[in-house]
């Protein structure tokens, strides 16, 4: 399941505002906006989990193939033969960053959190029968049944799973204090959020591999500059100003690969843009609108408008693209037809009473935008008065929570290395897909530890997400960011990371 990863060449562009002041081993990365939390268990939102992550740890990560491997775990966890029991040891003497260390009470408490909170959590949570300290530095979790997906949503770093004092749980946090090898300075809302190294943090001895191994706080400091429009991003990446900028538009390539300061980032496939239909509450709760929606929209034309170059997208329905071990055509025959007037015949015969279909879309990431000005044309012509909603990212994470606010909302996401990682796959992602239907094909996915017989079961869940439609899968996309050539061992990423990493310029 390796993202193949592209890293092209630059050019040259007066400054557009002073770089900042003059000190050692800072480092400026321009994000698509201000993140709507720093809890990282509160939100599956990706600029939450690019800044938290040197902030907060897990259990276990992803090394550089997707596979789980163990961060505050001191190993992997033995389980039991019936695959019910973890016992997971925990890694000795990890301090936090307030001085105190780690040890299993904080472990538990933040997992029950994580369950109560976490999209991820919630999850998991039908089929954990507890979570119990076995000793100081010792956990135990039990399940009610076999659950296949536990340690890869223990991983994850969105809706994450994280560490922290207990003393510190509170809703909403307050205390932004973790193990990793940054910490939490200052924090001036749509301004930037400062880090700085942690110098008692306590690394792991393997060597680096993707966001495992060995972690080390090689900056000062690392500053996360909100930056709404992709523009600027562009601009400022290329005159010098930022370090890192991410998520820009595909028709800066070339200016990138002429710059004299920057490096375009490919990551090649990066995901999936999506339309996600509120199936709890409104016009979409009905199959025949949400089968309308499918039929009406044309993607080969939103893909265009959003990324124009062939390089940058590929039309394709499936959920996992080919050379993934989860690619399968299963249900796809309903993917990608653009026929309004077959559509406006379905929303006839669904009963639809004409309402508006309110779209949320933001402009921080520019291609959601553009696939949205397209949808709404097709959805027109198919017969629905469409209201478009322009939000910043995080006005949209918040909006989208409340299911009497939208009808669809757009975003986009990696292809995960589990399935069950998917924002779709949880009853409690906005959209709230938890039909009997979805559950007859997961459950069976959920529990099987085979990994042939999850392939088998996993066209079952795709062929169920075409018939249920709970979600429109636009195509598959790969990402554009820019490093400067002054950054040294950056390793690109779904979610950029910063240790491990150094700079030459002089900040």
């Amino acid at each position: 399941m390796l993202r193949r990863m592209l890293l092209a060449a630059t050019c040259a562009v007066l400054p557009l505002a002073p770089v900042a002041a003059l000190a050692d081993g800072i480092i400026d990365v321009a994000t698509i906006g201000e993140p709507p939390t720093l809890d990282p268990m509160a939100s599956t939102a990706d600029v939450v989990g690019m800044t938290t992550q040197h902030i907060f740890e897990t259990l276990f990560t992803y090394d550089n193939e997707w596979n789980v491997v163990p961060l505050l775990a001191e190993t992997m966890p033995d389980v039991s033969e019936d695959g019910t029991v973890y016992d997971i040891k925990l890694r000795d003497n990890v301090p936090f960053h307030d001085g105190s260390i780690m040890d299993s009470s904080d472990v538990v408490a933040c997992i029950d959190r994580w369950m109560e909170i976490a999209s991820r959590g919630k999850q998991a949570a039908p089929y954990i029968k507890s979570v119990t300290a076995t000793g100081d530095d010792t956990i135990r979790i039990e399940l009610e049944k076999p659950y296949a997906p536990l340690l890869s949503l223990l991983a994850f770093n969105n809706s994450a799973a994280v560490v922290m004092p207990k003393e510190n749980l509170a809703e909403p946090l307050t205390k932004f204090i973790g193990t990793g090898p940054y910490m939490l300075k200052d924090h001036k809302p749509d301004q930037y959020i400062q880090l700085v190294r942690f110098d008692d943090y306590a690394a792991r001895s393997e060597a680096a591999s993707g966001f495992g191994g060995k972690r080390e706080a090689v900056l000062d400091e690392i500053r996360f500059v909100p930056v709404a429009d992709a523009n600027t991003r562009l601009e400022g990446i290329a005159s010098g100003q930022f370090d890192y900028a991410d998520s820009l538009p595909t028709e800066s390539y070339d200016r990138l690969e002429s710059s004299d300061n920057a490096l375009p980032v490919i990551l090649e496939p990066y995901g999936a843009p999506v339309f996600v239909m509120n199936t709890k509450e409104g016009m979409m709760t009905n199959k025949g609108i949400r089968h309308a929606v499918q039929e009406a929209l044309n993607p080969e034309d939103m893909l265009l408008a959003a990324f124009g170059d062939p390089r940058f997208f590929a039309v394709d329905g499936s959920l996992y693209p080919e050379g993934y071990v989860w690619h399968t055509d299963q249900g796809v025959e309903r993917y990608g037809d653009g026929d309004p007037e077959a559509a406006k015949k379905m929303l006839e015969e669904a009963g639809y009473d004409g309402s508006p279909l309110r779209i949320l879309t933001s402009r921080q990431y520019e291609f959601h935008y553009k696939m949205a000005q397209v949808a709404a044309e097709y959805l027109k012509m198919a017969g629905f008065p469409v209201e478009l909603e322009v939000y910043d990212w995080a006005t949209l994470t918040q909006r989208r929570a409340d299911p009497g606010l939208w009808d669809i909302f757009i975003t986009h996401g990696p292809f995960p290395a589990e399935p069950a990682l998917n924002g779709w796959m949880s009853d409690d992602y906005p959209g709230w897909w938890a039909s009997a239907e979805k559950h007859a094909v997961t459950d069976p996915f959920l529990a099987e530890a085979d990994p042939e017989k999850r392939k088998e079961l996993f066209g079952d869940v795709q062929a169920a997400f075409y018939e249920e439609a709970p979600v429109f899968k636009v195509g598959d996309f790969n990402s554009l960011s820019a490093e400067a050539k002054t950054l040294e061992d950056f390793q690109p990423s779904p979610w950029p990371y910063f240790w491990n990493v150094s700079t030459e310029n002089g900040k």
